[in-house]
């Protein structure tokens, strides 16, 4: 039992000393919740309205009608984050619309081409799908150069730097 305490205060203290080493290394912190700055996260609830600013007051500039989407979050003010989708657009969303959960759009820049979707974090690994552009899949890990992804209940690798929803070289 004395163990178990110690344990957990031990990873307690550990999360409460996060932020100031991040700082120190030049990682910008949001203002209210001392996560990194920017950072990506989803859509949590549909339909979630995007707003000019930060609050109910201001109008609705869109409203997300799928889960899921990745949004860079460039912004904090009270509850309210300042996010960019895939598109380059920008707005205000309320922080309990949002949710920590990761996914990626297929790279949504490139024309037409296909993204090979690998057995295995290789290039030279067995080609198990071909994902078109904007294709959603939930990242379940990253480790700089590939990210392990889901897709359609079909699981596999990508190339990091083919899908936005995470930043080149992050581990996730």
């Amino acid at each position: 039992m004395n163990r178990c305490i110690l344990n957990a205060a031990a990873v307690l203290a550990m999360l409460m000393a996060l932020p100031a080493a991040l700082a120190a290394n030049g990682v910008e912190l949001g203002p209210v919740t001392g996560y990194p700055m920017p950072r990506f996260v989803s859509v949590k609830a549909r339909p979630a309205n995007v707003r000019v600013g930060p609050g109910t007051g201001y109008g609705i500039r869109w409203t997300f009608v799928r889960r899921s989407l990745p949004v860079e979050v460039t912004a904090e003010y009270g509850h309210w984050r300042r996010i960019r989708d895939w598109d380059g657009k920008e707005g205000w969303i309320n922080a309990v619309l949002l949710s920590g959960r990761r996914f990626g759009v297929v790279a949504p820049w490139s024309g037409s081409g296909m993204v090979p979707l690998r057995d295995e974090a290789s290039a030279e690994a067995p080609v198990v799908a071909y994902l078109q552009r904007k294709v959603l899949v939930k990242i379940e890990s990253c480790d700089g150069n590939w990210c392990e992804v889901d897709v359609k209940s079909r699981s596999g690798y990508v190339r990091q730097t083919r899908l936005w929803g995470v930043y080149p070289g992050e581990h996730v």
